[in-house]
């Protein structure tokens, strides 16, 4: 017979002293070891304290989520298999041959295009030039093939920095002993550390998930070592000069015509454990430590809120004219807070935004009037959780959820306004979506689902948020899932899975600048690394006049620097 396991009744404050007691005490292996398990543990017993807990998410929080594409999720349930297939097409079992596929055009190689910082060298020919007697028929002459040259694309390795060492030429007089050094060459300062070195830190730590002792180890082993503390003095200074274009961003998100917002845990070391008291402390006394210094970024934190425990990263992904700008916030605030503070920037003439949302209250601006939708792919997850337990019930909400999207991504396909979008939908998707609310209510209606079942919370919360989770089908312009906030907030929880954590306000503060100027470029197709270090080369610039520094036109600013 089998003992039963106790579960161990301690708090999270004394797992973390624990564990910083066995750091100081065990060797880096081991202890690395141990935290793993015991933090394995933490969530394991988390997840079963839910009671809405199934099989299928215990799975997935201990081995990791699955697609939930339908073909993955109803290729168990839904679809025949291969005997079956057989039997239908009357082949009694004997294979039958097909025609191979032909391979994908490409192979997955890329052409000279995505190759957007390449350089471009022209090689003339290595014998002939233009005019000269053709080699093969000796009668006609050869002539430069305009548009048509060969291409061959090299690609060379690189470590993420270089260095340049300058040795100044001294010249010494041997009378009054005056001594005169050469000037470093044109273009060379005497500041140490180059603009491109911090956009190239910045870009690796923010928007690679490098965390700095990681960083450290690949540049020592390429020759060039950066401790970890001089990293962070380099990306600080550096994110000053970032600040006007962040602020900028922000102002211009605020004027947005949909904006998506949703968040996910953090951890800054500043709110946490004993240093939590001594971080109130501070702030009562108006000694912040670096946050007060007069140089460092100034932590956005919710006034007379210190109570609570709960630290965040909220993503905000606004989009306006066409354009999607990324927004972080790091801290205490849950994101409707944030959203609100964001908000408070918006023009008074115009309209209520929609808010794109899951269906959690905190996501919500109080006092601030959105247009909100709400997350159809969230719903959807409910169906895909309990797929395995409802077969056909799940299967039909998914397929007739496929069709939507599909129609959707017609949508798109075509480049229609919102206005023509919202006429498709309404045409094709409205009656699909209306058939499927009757079919839900019915099935709670006639009890053929047990409401407090898997399904039947699955089918209570679709209905429960349909106005909203339907927006798209009254709304022009309302989309139909949270899925860019929730891609960006990507950024972050690579951040956390790989540094773990922030160590101050301020640090929380640099990584929001560095992540929102970083997944902007990418949402728009521009150069993260050329954006920062241009920002960096015309601070002045862009502290003056920070409209024209946003990265879809921040090159018309430079017009004298050619682009990477």
């Amino acid at each position: 017979m089998k003992a039963k396991v106790d579960l161990v009744d301690l708090s999270e404050e004394q797992i973390e002293q624990a564990l910083a007691q066995a750091k100081a005490l065990l060797p880096a292996a081991i202890f690395e070891v141990i935290e793993n398990v015991v933090r394995a543990y933490l969530t394991l017993v988390k997840v079963l304290e839910d009671k809405d807990t199934t099989i299928g998410r215990l799975r997935r929080v201990l081995f990791g989520p699955t697609s939930e594409k339908s073909q993955k999720v109803l290729a168990p349930q839904g679809q025949p298999d291969k005997k079956t297939k057989e039997e239908a097409n009357g082949s009694g079992g004997k294979t039958q041959t097909k025609a191979p596929r032909p391979p994908p055009p490409g192979h997955g190689r890329n052409g000279q295009a995505a190759y957007r910082a390449a350089k471009t060298e022209h090689v003339p020919h290595h014998r002939l030039k233009s005019g000269d007697r053709c080699p093969g028929c000796r009668k006609g002459k050869v002539y430069d093939q305009r548009g048509k040259p060969g291409i061959l694309v090299r690609v060379t390795g690189q470590a993420p920095l270089t260095a340049t060492i300058y040795q100044l030429q001294k010249l010494r007089c041997n009378l009054c002993g005056e001594i005169f050094e050469a000037r470093p060459p044109p273009g060379v300062g005497r500041r140490k550390y180059d603009e491109t070195a911090a956009g190239m830190i910045g870009l690796l730590k923010y928007g690679g998930g490098f965390p700095w002792n990681r960083l450290h180890k690949l540049e020592r082993a390429v020759g060039i070592p950066l401790p970890p503390s001089t990293q962070w003095e380099i990306v600080r200074e550096a994110a000053r000069k970032l600040e006007p274009a962040y602020e900028e961003l922000k102002r211009q998100a605020a004027q947005g015509e949909v904006l998506h917002n949703d968040d996910t845990a953090m951890r800054i070391l500043a709110w946490m454990g004993k240093r939590r008291e001594e971080h109130l402390r501070g702030q009562s006394k108006g000694a912040g430590g670096d946050d007060d210094d007069g140089e460092d970024l100034k932590p956005d934190l919710p006034a007379r809120q210190t109570g609570r425990t709960g630290i965040f990263t909220s993503g905000i992904v606004s989009t306006l004219k066409g354009r999607q700008m990324a927004l972080f916030f790091t801290g205490l605030k849950h994101a409707g807070e944030n959203l609100r503070a964001l908000l408070a920037k918006r023009d008074r003439g115009l309209g209520p935004p929609i808010q794109m949302c899951d269906a959690l209250s905190r996501n919500l601006p109080k006092d601030l009037k959105t247009i909100v939708a709400n997350c159809l792919a969230h719903g959807r997850r409910q169906f895909v959780d309990v797929v395995e337990n409802f077969p056909p019930e799940c299967e039909h909400v998914l397929r007739v959820l496929a069709e939507v999207y599909k129609n959707d991504a017609i949508a798109k396909k075509r480049r229609m306004t919102d206005s023509e979008r919202l006429s498709f939908h309404q045409e094709k998707s409205g009656p699909l979506m209306e058939r499927l609310r009757a079919w839900m209510q019915d099935e709670l209606d006639h009890r053929k689902v047990e409401p407090n079942s898997g399904l039947g919370q699955a089918i209570g919360y679709m209905l429960k948020h349909w106005e909203k989770l339907t927006l798209f089908l009254r709304k022009p312009g309302a989309p139909l899932d949270n899925n860019v906030c929730e891609r960006a907030l990507k950024k972050a929880i690579l951040h956390r899975k790989n540094s773990l954590f922030y160590k101050t306000d301020n640090g929380a503060r640099v990584g929001d600048v560095y992540m929102s100027l970083i997944h902007t470029c990418e949402l728009n197709g521009v150069d993260p690394f050329d954006y920062l270090t241009q920002l960096q080369r015309y601070a002045k610039e862009v502290r003056a006049r920070p409209e024209k520094w946003t990265p879809w036109n921040y090159r018309l600013a430079v017009p004298r620097s050619p682009p990477r």
